[in-house]
């Protein structure tokens, strides 16, 4: 789907007090930009911000980035965030969102971030074979995160063929799955938080994917 482009979304996430406008500046030193010594949650392409928003409420012990490729749609998780702050009489002290493309993640963070928790949710399944490598599941997207990643990647998706190949590219790169489930809603898994596209594709029929991986020479 193409995403028309607004002139004032920049300008708009460059006036929050959230958004991190030059990540690269930041490589290394996330732990010391917080200053507050909890741990590194990371949502790679965070889109509209349905679950973002869910998240800074949920998780409230941790510092949560939020990440997309898009102004246009970034900007619309920063009022998502916003909003759901503001109702819960939270500060946005521990929440950051940033414009970056995923494909070179390891230019914003690096082994010393120590990143906790990596949140993958409904990604582009890309099912074509010549595009697959944009696969944020695909070995070399996942390569880029081992060094950060000191915790867990929380994998959820709609998708049947790019959950079943995902699984044989965790196994590839290194990881062991520690929790796997072909239809989340049924599975009692407590944890999830439903967003306005997870809605809609159980209402569709399409039970969700869902598991988490850990680098197994980290455990």
């Amino acid at each position: 789907m193409r995403i028309r482009c607004k002139p004032w979304a920049r300008p708009e996430l460059e006036a929050s007090h959230f958004f991190i406008a030059d990540p690269k500046a930041l490589r290394g030193h996330w732990a010391e930009h917080f200053g507050n010594g909890k741990p590194i949650w990371l949502e790679l392409g965070c889109g509209k911000g349905g679950f973002a928003s869910q998240a800074v409420v949920h998780w409230q012990n941790v510092n949560f980035v939020a990440v997309d490729i898009k102004n246009e749609m970034l900007v619309l998780a920063k009022r998502k965030i916003e909003e759901a702050l503001k109702e819960n009489h939270l500060t946005d002290e521990q929440v950051r969102v940033m414009i970056f493309n995923i494909s070179h993640i390891e230019e914003a963070f690096s082994e010393e971030d120590r990143v906790e928790r990596i949140f993958i949710n409904f990604c582009n399944p890309w099912p074509k074979g010549k595009h697959k490598k944009r696969r944020l599941t695909h070995p070399r997207q996942l390569v880029q995160y081992l060094p950060f990643l000191k915790g867990e990647i929380w994998f959820k998706t709609d998708d049947d063929g790019l959950f079943e190949e995902s699984l044989e590219y965790f196994a590839e790169t290194g990881f062991e799955i520690t929790y796997q489930t072909w239809d989340l809603h049924a599975s009692g898994f407590a944890e999830n938080l439903v967003t306005e596209h997870e809605k809609m594709f159980t209402e569709e029929g399409k039970p969700i994917k869902f598991l988490i991986a850990r680098p197994i020479e980290k455990r």
